[in-house]
Order: structure tokens, then sequence, then C-alpha cells
């Protein structure tokens, strides 16, 4: 595949899938970082919505991906056999279930809480995090654990015997999350042997190297056998 040039967020789950997945594929990347937020975020020229990440590809031909979704598909259209997409019919659709999952329920019901108050406030001085929002956002992030725990209990993978795209955005969202001190692992045994496994794939270790400007990660972040 040609040269790229990913541009990201690096605590953007967005972000982290695409990092994980180009590295499952083993594609040569470069990367610039960027801050949305910012009014000359270079982003704002290349994706309508302004949102990392965005992957440019040299060519022939030359692209511009938008978000994580067309850059999991252009990963996948470029392999000779399937890499992070199952053959199997069914769990091809379970992968399509979960992914839509990420996408929505738990970036509405998480992410936009705790994130937004472990992360998005600091970064826009916007005052401490609300007590409230936090139990809040923590009790629904309980909900959907004791689902992927549930999951795993009779599942190699979260979605059927392989790895595959619904891991993958499973542990871009879940890693930032596990930054923050957020998840309890020992809470979860399935979940968390999920983790360690994904988590000592080469793929996984720039991650691991990601701080976040004035805060250290929880203990285990960077540990691969916690």
């Amino acid at each position: 595949m040609s040269a790229s040039v990913l541009f990201h967020f690096p605590f953007d789950p967005g972000s982290r899938a695409a990092r994980l997945a180009l590295g499952e594929a083993r594609i040569d990347w470069t990367e610039v970082l960027v801050r949305p937020w910012e009014p000359d975020c270079p982003v704002g020229d290349l994706n309508p919505s302004g949102m990392p990440p965005v992957l440019q590809v040299a060519g022939p031909p030359a692209l511009t991906l938008c978000e994580v979704q067309a850059i999991l598909g252009w990963i996948e259209d470029g392999q000779k056999a399937p890499l992070l997409m199952p053959t199997d019919p069914g769990e091809r659709a379970e992968v399509r279930r979960l992914t839509a999952w990420f996408e929505r329920r738990f970036t509405d019901e998480v992410n936009a809480v705790l994130l937004h108050e472990r992360m998005e406030k600091p970064l826009l001085r916007l005052g401490p995090p609300e007590a409230r929002m936090l139990r809040e956002g923590r009790e629904a992030l309980k909900h959907h654990l004791a689902v992927f725990d549930g999951l795993l209990s009779g599942r190699d993978w979260l979605a059927g015997r392989r790895l595959s795209q619904a891991d993958i955005l499973a542990a871009a969202h879940l890693s930032t999350l596990d930054y923050f001190g957020e998840i309890a692992w020992a809470s979860w045994p399935g979940l968390k042997t999920w983790y360690m496994t994904i988590k000592s794939r080469p793929c996984f270790r720039p991650l691991l190297a990601d701080r976040f400007q004035g805060l250290a990660p929880a203990a285990c972040y960077a540990d691969l056998d916690f």
C-alpha cells in the first residue's frame, strides 16, 4: 500500500482505533498530531466535520479518508485475505453490530460524559469535573462493561473466533478510559483477559507511550500483566 499520513489526536478513541488497525495491517505511516478544538487545526481543511482521524494516502490514487470507518474499510479492502472482518456471515454481522454500538451508545452514554469531564474540560479550561456527571458516566460504563464481559464468557474475541474491527474499536475506547483510571478491571475478569491479550499485540505499544498533558496515566495503564 502507498505511503500514508495520519492526522490524529492521541486520546480520541477513533484516532486510536485507526492507529491500532494500521499497526495490525503493518502499513507504514507517518503522523501529524492535531488539536481539533483549535481554530487552525489542519483537519478542518481535510474533513468537513473537522474531526480526526484523517488518513491521507499519496496514491495512486490519492485519497483523503475521513474518520475511522473509512480508514478501517480502506485497510480491509487492501488486503489479499480478510484481516479484521471475519469470513463467517454471522460473525461479520456481529462485528457491524458492535462497531455501531461503540459509535452510538458507548460514545453517547459513556465518552460524552466521562471523557468530557476528565479530558475535554481540562483541555478547554472549562473548570473541574462535576461529581454528578462522573457518577452518571461511571454507572453507564458499568452497564457496557457487563455486556462486553458477558460476550467474552463464550467467545475468544468480542465478535467471535478471531480478532476483528470490533476488538480494535473496543480497545481504542477502553484504553482511553483506562488511561484516566476509569475501569476497575478486577470486576470484569473475562474482559480483563481479553484486554491483556490485545494490549500485548505489537500494534498496541505506541498507545502505551501516550501521555496526557498534566496527568500521569493510571498505574496499570502501561503494564501488560496487570
